[in-house]
């Protein structure tokens, strides 16, 4: 038992405007103290649950995107072959530009492209500057412009869908003899 724990249990004489009287603690104002302290413990616990309850939700939230992305996935991959093959047949903006090989059509290209290929041919064999290119796509003549029609030229280079005459000369890659 501590000093302080001693005083609370004895009384204290004191001497008052002439007079003795006792000093009794407050049995009330002890248990009002002890109240107080017990009050700010469950006030701080529930801060400390509700904190926990957050925490708890969020992990239940990432835990179902989680399921739900796996569930997701397993599907995907449960599907027949056609049907993945059949996605990588459409034509679709931003779509990376695919390997010609004999007998494919234009149109399994984005629309940019078949646009770029279908110019490419109505030119004939002097074949187009970018800079042509871009205006008949109706983009501003614009550097920013002309080298993005000049990137996408080349990648149907490089895919096998246009040749480059020279430096800046595109023309499709058959082109009639007429």
């Amino acid at each position: 038992m501590n000093s302080d724990q001693g005083r609370e249990r004895w009384a204290w004489f004191v001497r008052s405007s002439g007079s003795w009287r006792w000093l009794v603690p407050s049995v009330l104002g002890l248990l009002e103290a002890r109240e107080k302290r017990v009050r700010e413990e469950i006030a701080g616990l529930r801060e400390e649950a509700e904190r926990v309850q957050a925490a708890l939700g969020e992990a239940e939230r990432s835990l179902q995107r989680l399921v739900d992305a796996r569930a997701t996935v397993a599907e995907v991959l449960a599907e027949p072959s056609s049907a993945v093959a059949e996605v990588e047949r459409g034509a679709m903006a931003g779509s990376p530009v695919p390997h010609r090989s004999e007998g494919m059509p234009a149109s399994v290209l984005a629309a940019d492209y078949q646009r770029i290929v279908s110019l490419l041919e109505s030119a004939g064999r002097e074949g187009m500057r970018c800079q042509q290119l871009a205006v008949a796509l109706g983009l501003q003549a614009v550097p920013a412009k002309v080298e993005g029609v000049r990137s996408k030229a080349k990648r149907l280079v490089e895919r096998g869908w246009a040749l480059q005459m020279r430096p800046g000369v595109f023309t499709a890659l058959v082109v009639s003899a007429g």
